[in-house]
């Protein structure tokens, strides 16, 4: 069972999901290698030992859309967070504001998303690309700039957090379609949902630990289909399901082996919604509540992520708190020109940290 962040009650069945989509997939598919079959090691890993206590911090920054700015690493470094998650679209093509992220001095883990690939994934960006693609491609450039850090299609082992970050499809635009053929299988070999199953069912084989964080730029299908729903279509047609179903076929894969999940975060479809103005999407669900270790499905793509508030500015992350392996608490914090924390917006607590506080 589901529980969205405005109480409405929805269903997710991975299992029953697992069982339809697995339907469709002919007994065995050979993926050709590519870049994103590699295993990878967090730079950070070497010679770590486990935080001594049970409690760590992480960072979910949303949709950036070419807003970051010094002061948001300083506002990183100010709260002392332990890992910084990136859900991608950090403009069309930025290379300059990924170079930036890239550079950032904290354990990290990045997935690039479709406005990453503007000018390249689609005919209609590629007659508009603005620089000379047959001498530069902007798209290899993010990528060599993130290096291991860009987990789509991959992994990233944290020993000193004793989890592993799964990336989802890269450079994803959501949707029940299989879309951008073309640069789907020209960077990955990749040609359908299946076959896109298969390279992220491969990361979750190859975790390291039995703690697993997905990072998506869009989140899995079966968290509602409304326009408010938290991957909800809020254009024309209004209504529907614009989850990844891949993504979602790979969650129930990495819970088949016993893994524990407590966080899949993404973002994609912005909390502000184009239909209505009375209210923001739903930004939040957790799976099965009553589970040892519940799922938190978390939207973190709150934009625009800077805005100007009494001649000041103030810059917008969420703040994921882990205890013993499972999400205690998630907050959508604005912070203010010293990297403290201006205002704050508990989207969730476990029943567990509500018990403590009586």
């Amino acid at each position: 069972m589901l529980v969205g962040d405005d109480s409405t009650v929805h269903r997710l069945d991975s299992r029953h999901a697992l069982r339809k989509f697995t339907q469709e997939i002919e007994k065995s598919l050979m993926v050709r290698e590519s870049m994103s079959s590699r295993t990878l090691s967090s730079p950070f890993a070497e010679n770590q030992q486990p935080l001594a206590h049970p409690s760590f911090t992480i960072a979910v920054i949303g949709d950036v859309h070419d807003q970051w700015e010094p002061d948001d690493e300083a506002a990183l470094h100010h709260l002392n967070v332990d890992l910084v998650l990136f859900v991608g679209d950090f403009g069309n093509e930025s290379v300059d504001v990924v170079k930036a992220i890239a550079q950032i001095d904290l354990p990290k883990a990045v997935i690039l998303g479709n406005h990453d690939a503007w000018y390249n994934a689609t005919q209609w960006g590629r007659s508009r690309c603005p620089y000379d693609a047959k001498t530069e491609n902007r798209v290899q450039q993010q990528l060599d700039l993130l290096g291991n850090a860009h987990v789509g299609y991959g992994k990233l082992d944290f020993p000193k957090l004793n989890l592993t970050v799964v990336g989802g499809r890269p450079f994803s635009w959501g949707g029940p379609d299989w879309k951008n053929k073309t640069f789907y299988r020209t960077w990955y070999g990749v040609n359908s949902f299946e076959e896109s199953v298969e390279k992220m069912n491969q990361a979750v084989d190859s975790a390291a630990f039995e703690t697993l964080l997905f990072v998506g730029h869009c989140g899995p299908t079966g968290l509602g289909d409304r326009p408010e729903s938290t991957c909800g279509r809020d254009w024309r047609p209004i209504g529907g399901d614009y989850g990844d179903p891949d993504l979602t076929e790979t969650i129930a894969y990495a819970q088949s082996l016993g893994k524990q999940i407590p966080l899949v975060t993404f973002g994609h479809m912005h909390h502000n919604l184009r239909h209505r103005k009375d209210r923001v999407r739903d930004r939040l669900v957790v799976g099965s509540p009553e589970a040892k270790t519940p799922t938190v499905y978390l939207n973190a793509a709150s934009v625009p992520r800077i805005k100007e508030e009494a001649g000041k500015s103030l810059r917008n992350m969420t703040l994921v708190t882990l205890e013993a392996g499972q999400i205690a608490q998630a907050a959508l914090v604005w912070t203010d020109e010293r990297g403290a924390i201006a205002t704050e917006d508990i989207l969730y607590e476990s029943p567990r940290s509500l018990a403590s506080l009586h």
